[in-house]
């Protein structure tokens, strides 16, 4: 099987900041390229970290309202200091949190879940910026067509993994939706087959309905 790497999925043509520029001139960065966030570098394009318009915000959220009506929010130290800074390197949320061009779209997704963060910078060997990858790139894995999908799940799961013990399961595809219906000889291969289609990128669900031996009580909704 071929899983999607982020090399694949990146916005290689990245917006960045230098770790000098000013806050309006970040403010200006994110809208004239449309972005909520761009990571910050070094002299040598190395990640130090990463701004947001939540890091630009807290300026706002830290003065008083004019009118006194709503107070001003207690901030930590930190918060405090990030909200008076006027530079990218002391707005930025730092150490910036990155990937690797080879990694797939499950390592990335379970780092910016742990992370709680909706992009990753990627770096090369030598932590130099590569591109950056986003929710939103992770997420097109699931425009895979259903053709390619079952094709991938007949071919390289059901043919060359498994062979001919899985000669006899079928697969319906129907958006991103999989159905698994004939039988095998051996039950234990059964969760075998449903863990490794799973695993195909662009697979929401599956739904098992193999019969194993001489079970042929369970049959898939379309009568395989």
């Amino acid at each position: 099987m071929h899983h999607r790497t982020v090399a694949e999925l990146m916005t290689r043509n990245v917006v960045r900041a230098q770790r000098d520029m000013p806050f309006k001139e970040i403010v200006k960065l994110l809208a004239e390229n449309d972005v909520t966030a761009v990571p910050v570098v070094d002299a040598l394009d190395r990640p130090i970290g990463v701004v947001s318009e939540a890091d630009l915000l807290r300026k706002s959220t830290a003065q008083a309202d004019p009118a006194g009506r709503t107070p001003v929010p207690h901030l930590e130290a930190w918060e405090r200091a990030k909200a008076e800074g006027a530079r990218a390197e002391e707005l930025m949320s730092a150490p910036a949190v990155c990937a690797r061009p080879e990694w797939t779209v499950v390592e990335v997704a379970r780092l910016m879940e742990v992370q709680n963060v909706k992009r990753l910078p990627v770096v090369d060997e030598t932590d130099r910026l590569q591109g950056i990858v986003s929710r939103g790139d992770l997420l097109r894995v699931f425009l895979r067509s259903d053709d390619a999908i079952r094709d991938e799940i007949t071919k390289d799961v059901l043919r060359e993994t498994l062979g001919p013990a899985a000669s006899g399961v079928t697969v319906h595809v129907r958006e991103g939706l999989i159905t698994l219906g004939g039988s095998v000889e051996v039950e234990n291969l059964i969760p075998v087959i449903e863990r490794l289609c799973r695993s195909v990128d662009g697979v929401v669900s599956v739904s098992e309905h193999i019969a194993h031996g001489g079970d042929d009580s369970r049959k898939s909704p379309d009568g395989t």
